[in-house]
């Protein structure tokens, strides 16, 4: 479960701010929740925003190489 000493790791939860695509249209669609007593069908403009928002962003969401700690896991097991 942990990491051994001396291993090369990046912190995933750094960079998680930097980026948060979709927020804008969930905290839209929130509010207009709770104005409308979480009635949904007044919000329906709302509800598919943030659902295209959020099937444009599936392709974005994984990398085909891989993430970056797997590749510094790699290298330092080269290193050795």
């Amino acid at each position: 479960m942990g990491r051994k000493a001396g291993g090369l790791f990046i912190s995933s939860q750094k960079f998680g701010a930097l980026q948060k695509p979709c927020m804008k249209e969930m905290t839209t669609f929130l509010n207009c929740l709770a104005l409308n007593q979480n009635n949904d069908e007044k919000c329906v403009r709302h509800k598919e925003l943030l659902s295209m928002c959020m099937d444009g962003q599936t392709n974005k969401s994984r990398k085909p190489w891989g993430s970056i700690n797997f590749h510094l896991q790699r290298l330092n097991r080269g290193r050795k």
